[in-house]
């Protein structure tokens, strides 16, 4: 069989031709698939840099999930962010990371789209809590794939109001109908206009840096402001003020292995792959894993899945 395969942390990845491990016997823990999609996530790209906090050890398979077939013929959603890498042609995971795929659901739209989709619904479902009626989101980094896709997952969730903040203005008008209101980020950030962002329940920031440290400057919300931290795509580091803590009603969370655990995230996956029934199909560029080594620095304006 042939794999993706990583030997030193920041190469290109090559398309290597390795033995297919055994078939795990019936009473194993796991179980043998084979591939037939895994996306090209951040997370992955940032893996295999070597600079993710989850990174493993090297000799590195890139990859954190995919869409599979079971020796028995059924498709089964799989991870792999706790044990290892996707891009291989036949992998052997643990029973409990696969999850039954649903009907009616394209199997390459779910490798692209699942972990985009879980960054939002993760820190919604476990670090979130007693949230209003019908509340109020702002989603920083709207325009990202997992910003877009945030705003049919906190609808599903219960979002009345949903919020955008970017940098790309035509980006933004192109998800008007999606968005209650938008908010153009300029820079520097403290020329962002936040005059007009009133009661805010949540915000799930994919930014950080002098964006969030503006926006909690200027935050004027009458109702307690749940944050959580989800990337940092504008800066590893924010420099807030103090005062901003005690003068505000804000409470902070991360969203992220180990801000929540991976039984959680495991007992959620059925839930996010049903939801994605009801996101508008993204465009995603389909690629050979035999090609990743042509196409891995690429920057591709849609995500990247690759298939064998």
């Amino acid at each position: 069989m042939h794999t993706a395969l990583v030997t030193k942390w920041g190469e290109v990845p090559k398309y290597v031709e390795v033995e297919t491990p055994p078939a795990p016997s019936p009473d194993s823990d796991l179980v043998q698939v084979k591939l037939i999609a895994s996306g090209l996530h951040q997370v992955v790209k940032s893996r295999a840099e070597g600079t993710h906090y989850s990174r493993k050890t090297l000799p590195h398979v890139p990859g954190i999930d995919g869409v599979a077939l079971t020796a028995g013929g059924k498709y089964v959603y799989f991870s792999t962010l706790a044990t290892g890498g996707s891009m291989s042609e036949v992998i052997n995971v643990p029973k409990k990371d696969t999850t039954p795929f649903p009907d009616g659901l394209d199997p390459v739209q779910a490798a692209a789209l699942l972990n985009p989709a879980l960054s939002s619904w993760m820190a919604m479902r476990t670090r979130t809590f007693d949230l209003p009626k019908n509340f109020t989101v702002l989603i920083m980094g709207a325009t990202t794939m997992s910003g877009t896709i945030a705003i049919p997952i906190v609808r599903s969730l219960g979002a009345a109001k949903v919020i955008g903040l970017a940098r790309n203005v035509a980006a933004l008008e192109a998800l008007a109908l999606d968005l209650d209101e938008n908010i153009q980020l300029m820079e520097p950030a403290e020329k962002t206009d936040f005059s007009k962002l009133g009661d805010v329940d949540v915000i799930l920031d994919y930014l950080w840096g002098p964006p969030t440290v503006y926006l909690f400057n200027q935050l004027a919300s009458k109702v307690p402001v749940q944050y959580v931290q989800i990337r940092s795509m504008a800066g590893l580091e924010a420099n807030l003020v103090a005062a901003n803590l005690r003068s505000k009603n804000i409470t902070i969370r991360g969203a992220g292995p180990g801000a929540w655990t991976f039984p959680q995230l495991i007992g959620e996956y059925g839930n996010i792959l049903n939801a994605l029934k009801s996101v508008k199909k993204q465009e995603v560029r389909i690629v050979k894993l035999a090609d990743i080594g042509k196409v891995r620095n690429e920057k591709s304006p849609v995500r990247m899945v690759f298939v064998p």
